[in-house]
């Protein structure tokens, strides 16, 4: 935080916009879009393991809860919708179609987070009227859950 401070007042601390975490978040996308340029005209098979790869990459830098949760996440993507492209986006495991980010999931320690979230993008197909979830926490993987998750799944690629 940058603090301001006048001659014969005390240094008070103001908000400038962008929490720490969050600009850690921005050079992590910048990053990304640094890598994916310089991988250049790659085919669609070697872009998908690059990515794959980026994914598994930031999954096993988690801390153990958040990762059994990515990993179970990243299980149920594969089998459910195997042609999403995994990639990493502001730093978070995150799964595309033709470009479009349509799910990620956010670490609850990456934002200091009570809980960890799986979120889907507008390009997913989740609407139902005028007003749908977008994001849902996520504190374990039960097999309720991995089956929720699964619909949710399959109705975001529909």
């Amino acid at each position: 935080m940058a603090t301001k401070s006048t001659p014969g007042t005390t240094t008070a601390k103001s908000y400038d916009g962008f929490t720490e975490d969050e600009r850690d978040a921005m050079k992590e996308r910048a990053k990304e879009l640094k890598a994916t340029t310089a991988r250049g005209t790659r085919s669609k098979a070697a872009a998908k393991a690059d990515g794959e790869a980026d994914l598994l990459a930031k999954v096993a830098e988690m801390a153990d809860g958040d990762r059994v949760l990515a990993e179970g996440v990243h299980a149920l993507v594969k089998k459910v919708a195997p042609g999403l492209t995994p990639k990493t986006w502001y730093g978070m495991p995150a799964y595309a179609k033709d470009g479009k980010i349509v799910l990620f999931f956010q670490s609850a320690a990456k934002f200091k987070a009570r809980y960890a979230t799986l979120g889907f993008n507008d390009a997913a197909t989740l609407d139902d009227g005028d007003m749908w979830p977008t994001s849902f926490a996520l504190t374990t993987l039960t097999p309720e859950v991995e089956s929720r998750i699964q619909a949710l799944i399959e109705k975001a690629t529909a």
